[in-house]
């Protein structure tokens, strides 16, 4: 290995990780190369490079994940060096032994330490070997299922299930009922074939109420090993980090020495090299309590917190970590200064059940600069699909302290706009202002037992006025100056009475239809007549078309992100699909599917699983079919006892949100 600095580096992933390597190269004077599926072609990361290579079709098993296609993107293009970024095949040991041998320099540890810390089961006997402590689990791998609930049952309910080859949180469930283990051992083993090609799981005893806490180790190839802090990730939604920060308040300075002494430890053990993550599970009442729960053998998610609390870019030093360089410095010269914060924005639908959304990018607005800094993938016209990570962009405040990173998060959040796709920004920004997240007082359940207060029940009577003026300023008649006919005016004037009502029929996504009701006032102003108010309300609108749409209502100014001609409408980090609604058109598609109930898709994606055939008869609450998008696996069940009377997809059948897939007649009394 050469310690000359690389020309030329093949970024082997997409989206804003890519996106936020071609930056680093770019500042080093290194020429970066992207590669693309036909899915990509016109993706931010595809322009921002120096070259750019297609590497197949959409799928990610034709492209993204062929390694094949990716070495020879690197030959074509006389790369030097591979970065993986993360996911796809970033922890794959195959891949980098690949890299080696077709003589390009993997930007990661050796493919050794990815294969050994890739094995959950091998992993823990390493570092427990290491004196690293870890949870109590299973032992020894390949176990059946009825070993796996044998184990189970011998650790004590309740437990968690992982699947040895890989993280995020993929695969991983929770059970506390023994009854159930087998009904979730094999999902978890179909999650994590479909996840990691790999179904071998472990069980390990779960803690109550834990903290999660990980240390960034840096490591060269030259004996040289270091941690960078930890960074706080309690804040989870199914498995799934949403909020990072670094540093955590639950460590005092002792027991951050010690658990970052443990990574060290851990990483020296596996021999590792380039920058990686020790995590440790710590229950939230006794913090020098700590467990070894994996290694992530790549660079994290969340790695800019720690970046901006120590001044150190990390793509910057495991560049020059894989081009043999040493550290030049030690663990006494590392510094941790002020506070930051992360979020991640996902495309998905807080107001479905957080059901991965799609869609095109209409209006962007990504907030940088003054303590904020936002990794971001996206751009306007960007095509949001059902085939890759949910994960758009992530947020990132830094501040002197925690609570003023805390408040530059929740007003970046709130400026954050991507108009034309669901996404989850509303609900972090509420989240980052729950008491218990204010105090630091977390653990990983917290999100799951406060999203109920987190989720707005209903869209805001605003955003429904803004819709309905749109609406009406549409209906008002070309400009001129000669005569207007009065009737042909949508004013609600009338010959001898009071002006008329206009009704505009709205309904946004995932919520019941409502009517907002306009009309104009004699002095020239605007009424409107709200759902659930017997009192009008005095509105009047701002400037109609370009991003933005001014709404006084009754002296309150509301400002709206807008776009789709007011269709899509977007304010403080939330966003609402507001479509015109037809009552008459929905009461007669009500009436033609009178005595069967049709099971629609309730996002896009692919059906992996189908337990059912027309004819069968199904029980209320029966799992009939499995819709994966997003690496997400959402099952549809029976909403009622019936006969299966239309199956219109199979294993494999792309399918749109809202799509009928199957259709159930219910039990009558004549087919009792």
């Amino acid at each position: 290995m050469t310690e000359q600095m690389f020309e030329t580096v093949l970024v082997a992933n997409r989206g804003e990780i890519a996106v936020r390597v071609i930056r680093t190269l770019r500042s080093m004077g290194v020429r970066s190369v992207a590669v693309y599926s036909d899915a990509d072609a016109d993706a931010r990361h595809v322009r921002e490079a120096d070259t750019a290579v297609r590497i197949g079709p959409a799928a990610a098993s034709e492209s993204y994940l062929s390694v094949e296609r990716l070495l020879e993107a690197a030959a074509r293009t006389g790369a030097q060096a591979v970065h993986p970024g993360y996911g796809f095949l970033a922890e794959n040991a195959g891949f980098a032994r690949a890299c080696g041998e077709a003589g390009l320099v993997f930007i990661g540890p050796p493919a050794d330490a990815i294969s050994l810390m890739g094995d959950k089961i091998r992993a823990k006997e390493t570092v427990r070997a290491a004196g690293v402590p870890v949870v109590p689990g299973s032992s020894g791998s390949g176990l059946t299922d009825e070993q796996l609930a044998d184990a189970a049952r011998e650790i004590g309910m309740p437990v968690l299930l992982k699947p040895s080859a890989g993280g995020g949180g993929k695969g991983m469930r929770l059970v506390r009922d023994a009854a159930k283990l087998a009904e979730e051992i094999a999902a978890a083993r179909r999650e994590a074939r479909a996840s990691f090609g790999d179904d071998t799981l472990l069980v390990e005893r779960w803690i109550d109420r834990p903290r999660h806490i990980e240390i960034q180790v840096l490591a060269d190839g030259h004996g040289g090993v270091v941690h960078l802090g930890e960074r706080e990730c309690s804040l989870q939604r199914r498995h799934q980090k949403i909020i990072e920060e670094a540093p955590s308040v639950l460590l005092d300075e002792e027991t951050r020495a010690a658990m970052g002494e443990a990574a060290v430890q851990a990483a020296r053990s596996c021999g590792y090299r380039g920058a990686g993550t020790v995590e440790f599970i710590v229950p939230g009442n006794d913090p020098s309590s700590y467990y070894f729960m994996e290694m992530n053998t790549r660079l994290q998610v969340e790695h800019p917190v720690t970046e901006l609390v120590t001044g150190l870019d990390l793509v910057e030093w495991q560049l020059r970590v894989a081009a043999g360089e040493p550290l030049p410095f030690g663990q006494e010269d590392v510094r941790l200064t002020g506070h930051a914060v992360e979020a991640r924005v996902c495309a998905e639908d807080p107001a479905r059940g957080f059901l991965p959304s799609g869609g095109t990018v209409l209006k962007l607005h990504e907030p940088q600069g003054d303590g904020v800094r936002t990794d971001s993938g996206l751009s306007e016209g960007t095509e949001v699909g059902s085939l890759y990570d949910p994960m758009l962009s992530k947020v990132i405040a830094y501040g002197p302290d925690r609570a003023t990173a805390l408040r530059k998060l929740r007003a970046a959040l709130a400026e954050t706009v991507t108009l034309g796709v669901q996404t989850n920004a509303g609900f972090l920004r509420r989240l980052l202002a729950h008491p218990a997240v204010v105090s630091g007082d977390m653990d990983t359940g917290l999100v799951e037992r406060a999203v109920d207060g987190l989720v707005p029940d209903e869209v805001p009577a605003e955003a429904y006025a803004a819709a309905a003026l749109l609406r009406q300023a549409r209906l008002a008649p070309a400009g001129g100056s000669g005569w207007a006919d009065p009737f042909d005016t949508a004013d609600g004037w009338r010959l001898g009475g009071a002006r008329a009502w206009t009704a505009h029929h709205l309904r946004a996504a995932g919520r019941d239809p409502v009517t907002v009701r306009v009309r104009s006032t004699p002095d020239g102003g605007t009424e409107l007549l709200l759902p659930g108010s017997g009192t009008p309300l005095r509105g009047s609108a701002g400037p109609v078309g370009g991003d933005r749409f001014t709404l006084a209502l009754d002296g309150v100014v509301h400002s709206f992100a807008t776009a789709a001609d007011g269709t899509w409408l977007g304010r403080d980090g939330d966003v609402w699909h507001v479509r015109d609604h037809d009552p008459v058109a929905a009461s007669l598609t009500r009436a033609g599917q009178a005595g069967a109930d049709s099971l629609t898709a309730p996002m896009p994606g692919t059906v992996t699983v189908v337990k059912v055939a027309v004819g069968d008869e199904v029980s209320a609450g029966q799992s009939l079919l499995v819709v994966e998008a997003m690496k997400m696996e959402h099952v549809i069940s029976a909403p009622h006892a019936g006969t299966v009377t239309e199956l219109d997809v199979a294993p494999g059948t792309t399918v749109a949100m809202d799509q009928v897939l199957a259709v159930i007649a219910p039990v009558t009394e004549e087919t009792a």
